[in-house]
């Protein structure tokens, strides 16, 4: 498998077990994360090194839509100067392994990249903001307008097979996959090779016989 192309580039399709496996990665690498910082820290003198290890960075889709509400910058004095550039390096690095891949999924399902926006993007502003509402009725309908979106864009991308065949974004990666896993053996295996006609005067009398050497 081509590692930058699944992990960083947005074009061709992956089928919904790369999604999945993008998803783990993304947390294997979040914890990779949060060990380097408390290595960090050990090293600096600043924390104490413990036989439990605390594993206290996370990444969530939340985090994205923290970028964009001012209120969000007051916790940053809180953060530590190591805590802050690995969150950072962090949630750079895993959105964009999350953008990739879920885009490429969405061409599986033969969409656009830009349904990124309404699966994702709308629910997700919407409830970072969601406090900042009044409490009234007249919200109710956007709140599960919002809900609806993102169920919608969860089974549609993590649940759904794929289109199959090709479709105008690339080839079905699943058909690549079974085409992989069939032993060139057998496809290359030609019946008529494995059979050979003799003239009817040769003894026995004639008709087909298997090659001895096959």
């Amino acid at each position: 498998m081509d590692w930058t192309w699944y992990l960083l580039r947005f074009d061709g399709r992956i089928n919904r077990a790369l999604l999945w496996q993008a998803l783990l990665i993304v947390a294997l690498l979040a914890g990779l994360l949060g060990l380097i910082g408390q290595a960090i820290h050990v090293l600096n003198g600043q924390r104490m090194f413990t036989s439990t290890l605390t594993l206290d960075f996370d990444f969530g889709l939340d985090d994205l839509f923290k970028l964009v509400d001012p209120r969000a910058y007051r916790s940053l004095a809180s953060f530590d100067r190591t805590d802050l550039i690995l969150k950072a390096f962090g949630l750079a690095l895993f959105s964009w392994i999350f953008l990739a891949t879920a885009i490429k999924r969405l061409h599986d399902r033969d969409r656009s990249g830009w349904w990124i926006v309404a699966f994702f993007v709308v629910p997700g502003v919407f409830s970072q903001f969601s406090d900042l509402l009044p409490d009234s009725h007249w919200t109710l309908p956007f709140g599960l307008a919002a809900s609806i979106l993102w169920l919608w864009g969860v089974v549609d991308m993590f649940c759904v097979p794929g289109t199959s065949g090709h479709n105008r974004f690339g080839p079905d990666p699943l058909a690549e996959i079974e085409d992989a896993s069939t032993p060139s053996a057998a496809k290359g295996w030609d019946q008529s090779r494995e059979i050979e006609f003799v003239p009817p005067s040769a003894s026995p009398p004639g008709g087909m016989h298997v090659k001895r050497d096959a």
